[in-house]
């Protein structure tokens, strides 16, 4: 009986599979994200608005004749990691609590402000369900290339995240040491050479190499083809994380560097000196934005001349979505560098305002249109649902419900204008969240049509701009606040915000006691509580705070527990030490008398530190002490 019943469900596979050929249906497309890092709005040839980029961007523009470029699309943050664990989780950074980068650590303010920023992790954790383990679980083969950040433990890694195959270091874009520098640290077609220039030849062209010129060797490209190569017989799914354009701002391709110099119209550099000419005159950040283009060209001509053994008669590029697009807007300096410049966006990464989260974002694929422009408004966290549709994957209600971004394959496939929310009504609204850094920067954001409102955290006020009036450009710079004559729209927009807010328990900057007190601004200082005992009992793991009677009260407790990988023992007896990346501190919730005067908690097992951390109903922050654990 089982041998017929194997026999059966072979024979019904081969059928579906045939009728599935018969009416031109993919057997599970396969999945490119081609992710970048720090790539502005306006640093390549997509949305080139007023100048004309210098930066030749060939492939992206072949890119979005293949597919449909988005102009109105955004990252789920101004910084590289909240967007990564947004994106690569589906959730809004205000729901993985990754806000911005360097996370895991104790809440420290900025020399230039009286705010403490509040506690956030430094990337994803167990508990959060990645793009990568959905297309997992539903037969894909999965693998990471490029950068991660979105968590150092072991149980952060991208393999213990969903990925089958993952190559992390930098490649090409590994930056200078010792006495190297970016001006004798170029490659050559030396043998021996780790990045070695390349036999073929590649655009640019010039008078010099009318064929094109060489490219150094790049591992991060390489080892992306290499995964596709071996992957092609499963479906597969490639998260390629580019660690261009980030700092350094630097390139091994001399002969490009030339190139950028001569059209530029300045002399190629002799001194390992800043670029400090205004706009986009930084002829090494040209080559970088030229090198990244080379090689989503590499991976789409793999594509192209690659046959499909999965689907007889089709190349993988018929087979494979494509999504392209940048973590944040343009870094507009770097380390001395003016990198580059992302007018007529305002300010770029770091700040919610349209130079540091609007990006270029193309995507192309089987049965997308060619050529299309759409002008929606879009956001990385759609990719997630979007994925799930293209591919037929299934995943728990569990997940799915959690899910912020939307589904936008009927964009995508059924030259639709509107994406719907899941409940069927238009989406309307784009939020943001960003508490840190200095006082300009702690800002909140929503775009809604052709408005977008900021809350500026620290102050509690509003500013407005009206970025397009009836779907033409009207003030995209965001120079004109026209909150004061606005009021209505503030109105609608702020009440908007404030539920964003409100419903993903959003954390604000909190009020710095030292600083209050030295400055002796606040007479509500005195009244911040005080911690009169904390006490550690060793067999139970029972922490134990009390407060001082009589002062504010306490809103929001919670303690910080220092998680750790195994430290590597060192010979000879000494004590093993924790690398750079093997700590973090997580939050967990503190148990509160009916007096709010107690507070208890128990220290898992394998924390190597702890400590409690007090916002009062005036919103100032108190850290206990911490207390390490052997």
């Amino acid at each position: 009986m089982k041998s017929l019943l194997t026999t059966l469900t072979i024979l019904l596979f081969f059928s579906n599979y045939a009728i599935s050929q018969e009416k031109k249906d993919l057997v599970k497309p396969n999945i490119v994200i081609f992710y970048v890092d720090d790539l502005g709005w306006q640093d390549s040839q997509l949305n080139d608005l007023d100048e004309p980029t210098p930066w030749e961007t060939p492939n992206m523009l072949a890119l979005a004749k293949e597919g449909i470029n988005f102009t109105n699309a955004y990252s789920p943050a101004p910084t590289c990691a909240p967007s990564r664990a947004a994106t690569l989780s589906g959730l809004h950074p205000t729901k993985t609590g990754v806000t911005h980068v360097s996370g895991g650590t104790l809440p420290k303010a900025s020399k230039r402000s009286n705010y403490l920023t509040p506690f956030y992790p430094i990337g994803l954790m167990p508990e959060n369900f990645t793009i990568a383990e959905a297309l997992k679980m539903n037969g894909y083969k999965t693998g990471h290339v490029g950068k991660w950040h979105v968590g150092g433990l072991d149980i952060q890694k991208s393999t213990n995240q969903g990925f089958d195959f993952a190559y992390e270091s930098r490649g090409a874009h590994q930056g200078p040491k010792g006495e190297k520098n970016r001006l004798n640290n170029f490659a050559t077609h030396d043998k021996g050479d780790a990045y070695r220039l390349s036999d073929e030849k590649y655009p640019p062209f010039t008078k010099d190499s009318p064929n094109g010129i060489s490219y150094p060797k790049d591992m991060v490209t390489e080892k992306a083809l290499e995964f596709i190569k071996t992957s092609k017989e499963e479906p597969f799914f490639l998260y390629l994380a580019h660690w261009l354009v980030h700092s350094p701002i630097h390139t091994k391709n001399k002969e490009l560097l030339q190139y950028y110099s001569d059209k530029l119209g300045i002399d190629f550099p002799t001194k390992n000196i800043p670029i400090t000419t205004e706009g986009q005159t930084n002829p090494f950040y040209g080559s970088m934005v030229t090198t990244l283009d080379w090689s989503l060209g590499r991976v789409v001509d793999l594509l192209k001349t690659t046959d499909d053994p999965r689907n007889p008669g089709k190349k993988l590029i018929e087979t494979t979505y494509i999504i392209f697009s940048s973590d944040n807007g343009g870094a507009e300096k770097a380390n001395g560098d003016i990198v580059t410049d992302n007018y007529p966006l305002d300010e770029g990464k770091k700040h919610a305002q349209e130079g540091g989260i609007r990006v270029p974002m193309v995507i192309s694929g089987p049965n997308i249109p060619k050529g299309k422009t759409y002008d929606g408004l879009v956001n990385q966290l759609d990719f997630y649902p979007t994925i799930l549709s293209l591919t037929h994957s299934e995943i728990s209600k569990k997940y799915t419900s959690e899910l912020d971004g939307l589904d936008i394959s009927g964009v995508l496939l059924n030259n639709e204008n509107v994406i719907h929310n899941t409940d069927g009504s238009p989406r309307e609204d784009l939020w943001w969240h960003f508490p840190h850094n200095d006082d300009a920067s702690m800002q909140s954001a929503i775009r809604h049509g052709d408005y977008k409102l900021y809350k500026n955290l620290i102050s509690g006020t509003y500013e407005l701009y009206r970025l397009y009036k009836d779907g033409k450009r009207e003030d995209i710079e965001e120079k004109h606040d026209i909150a004061k004559q606005n009021p209505e729209v503030v109105k609608d927009l702020s009440a908007r915000l404030e539920k964003y807010l409100k419903d993903y328990n959003a954390q604000m900057p909190y009020k710095n006691p030292s600083k209050f007190k030295n400055e002796g601004a606040n007479e509500n200082v005195a009244s911040i509580p005080v911690i009169v005992s904390d006490s550690f009992d060793a067999d139970s793991r029972k922490v134990s705070i009390t407060l001082e009677k009589g002062k504010t009260n306490v809103i929001e407790p919670y303690a910080l527990i220092r998680i750790a990988n195994k430290a590597k023992a060192k010979k000879k007896g000494k004590k093993a030490k924790y690398g750079k990346h093997d700590t973090t501190f997580i939050k967990v919730p503190l148990d509160a008398s009916k007096n709010n005067l107690e507070y208890t908690f128990v220290v898992p097992e394998g924390v190597i530190e702890y400590g409690v951390i007090l916002i009062d109903e005036n919103r100032f922050m108190v850290k206990g002490e911490f207390h390490k654990i052997n």
